[in-house]
């Protein structure tokens, strides 16, 4: 018998005999952790909730709402926003990066071809991106995740190197970030905001007012915090440091030891900067004769000193890579080691297939998990929860798909624009059809099909040209078969397998090809 079931015998025994007793005090109130309210705080250089226990931030980045599109990408075919949050909770994350544009925050409208039928249960059809951002933020809560969001660009078009550009100047910059922090002030779903996305080039930390960015971040947070306080400001690095080194756009943290920070709410500022491997940029470091064993010392220099000697917290925003080569495997395997063996947060890029140097954590179905990837993170997802998620509908069909993604490789992505139609054929089999370029990007496209019964039939197929093609890696509508360097033939598939005269179909396809053809000559069937 415990002393504490012996005590509590000896006062029931007391009691008997008339004796009173005066109870211990775990029987007069066991004493309970109160259940965290979501939101975070820091400590030093500790990530904490709000019962003051440890906290680790593991994001993955879903990207979309900043380009020109504005949606999560892979919405343009039978994936759900369930779907993608729900894949992303069961590999271990608890957070998810979701990057916006100041652009698609003010547009009417959302540009990418969403499949509203697929998508139904939410009822975007005919709202805006920002009613969007409110239900994937909805749906992450549903799911169990968190959301952290990320200033990526002002435009849809390009990334920024300073805060703010002509078009949209320091102001719109706060007042978007103050109407966010308002708008989801009573949600803490919505756990940090990402101020801006890799300033690089001319930006400094400290130094003239235009470029100074330790300056701007200070102005930025303040102006979140007044609206939401509860909020964690997450402020990435520079390009050109100080000390005359440089690195990754947005990961140069070591003049913060000198200038850090300091806001008028306290316990809020997380430091965020972004690594990647060779494969994206031969930095001296890879060149070094003790790579990869050399990579802590770089990181100890730029940004981990930060939580090492208890500064702030870090949340490594950004890294990722295609793990095809030796020297990526071997700095995935150091980084991974790094942020585990020092705790650290993080946010890795990027949930999606399409970012075109660093591929995603999903193949390119969407739904596929990249298990080489995941293996290599395991170490640091270990220990999230994986509660079943909240189930979408599953329509059988969906009648209408015209996908438009656009490709973002991180950093300094571009967006191929988007040619004329190719003109509609007036013979040569039952449709009349329609190519048009979704978008490109160094390594594939997707193009869309508007398919016109021109009398009934039971098939029907359309072919193009296409010099550069390997595989069709993903179709909606249709199913195609390739000859690699020559053609691309699709034939209508599930629920486009048969057209009546007069009916309209929307299908598409998404095409690994070193570069997308041009207004191509269909052949139709």
């Amino acid at each position: 018998m415990t002393a504490a079931l012996l005590g509590f015998a000896v006062a029931a025994g007391l009691a008997l005999t008339g004796v009173a007793v005066v109870a211990p005090p775990q029987a007069i109130a066991a004493t309970t952790t109160p259940a965290p309210t979501g939101w975070l705080h820091t400590s030093g250089g500790t990530i904490l909730d709000s019962n003051n226990a440890p906290y680790t931030i593991k994001a993955a980045s879903w990207f979309g709402m900043e380009t020109p599109d504005c949606m999560p990408h892979g919405l343009w075919g039978t994936l759900t926003i369930d779907d993608a949050l729900a894949n992303i909770k069961s590999m271990g994350f608890n957070t998810v990066r979701l990057p916006f544009s100041n652009e698609c925050l003010a547009a009417a409208s959302i540009k990418g071809n969403l499949n509203y039928w697929a998508n139904r249960a939410y009822a975007l059809e005919g709202k805006t991106p920002l009613v969007l951002m409110d239900t994937v933020i909805a749906r992450a809560k549903a799911n169990g995740l968190k959301i952290i969001l990320d200033r990526h660009r002002p435009s849809s078009a390009d990334q920024s190197p300073l805060w703010y550009t002509s078009a949209y100047p320091e102001s719109k910059w706060i007042a978007d970030w103050k109407m966010l922090a308002t708008r989801y002030k009573n949600d803490p779903t919505v756990i940090g905001a990402d101020l801006h996305n890799e300033p690089a080039g001319a930006a400094t930390w400290g130094g003239a007012a235009a470029t100074d960015w330790q300056a701007a971040s200070t102005r930025g947070g303040n102006a979140v915090l007044a609206s939401n306080p509860n909020l964690l400001i997450i402020i990435e690095g520079i390009e050109n440091q100080g000390n005359g080194t440089s690195t990754w756009w947005g990961g140069g943290l070591a003049d913060v030891k000198n200038k850090p920070v300091t806001l008028a709410t306290p316990n809020r500022v997380v430091y965020s900067p972004h690594d990647y491997p060779a494969s994206l940029y031969a930095q001296k470091w890879f060149s070094d004769p003790n790579y990869p064993n050399n990579l802590p010392a770089v990181w100890d220099a730029n940004w981990g000193y930060l939580q090492k000697q208890g500064i702030a917290p870090v949340l490594l925003g950004e890294f990722g890579t295609a793990l095809q080569t030796t020297s990526d495997k071997q700095w995935m395997a150091k980084i991974v080691s790094y942020l585990g063996t020092n705790a650290m947060s993080f946010a890795y890029w990027s949930f999606n297939p399409n970012s075109g140097i660093t591929g995603g954590l999903v193949q390119a179905d969407w739904r596929t998990p990249e298990t080489a990837k995941l293996t290599a993170l395991a170490p640091i997802l270990k220990g999230t929860p994986s509660p079943a998620p909240t189930a979408s509908p599953t329509p059988t069909a969906s009648p209408t798909v015209s996908p438009s993604p656009t490709a973002t490789a991180s950093p300094s992505p571009t967006a191929s624009p988007a040619p004329t139609a190719s003109p509609a054929p007036t013979t040569g089999g039952p449709i009349s059809a329609v190519w048009k370029l979704g978008s490109s990007w160094t390594g594939g496209y997707v193009a869309n099909i508007e398919v016109t019964g021109l009398r009934a039939a039971s098939s029907w197929s359309v072919s193009w040209p296409d010099p550069n093609v390997t595989r069709v890696a993903n179709s909606w509508g249709i199913s195609c078969t390739v000859v690699p360097k020559v053609s691309v033939t699709c034939s209508g598939a599930d629920w486009a397998t048969k057209i009546a005269a007069g009916q309209r179909l929307s299908v598409g396809l998404q095409v690994d090809s070193l570069k997308a053809p041009v207004n191509p000559v269909l052949t139709l069937k």
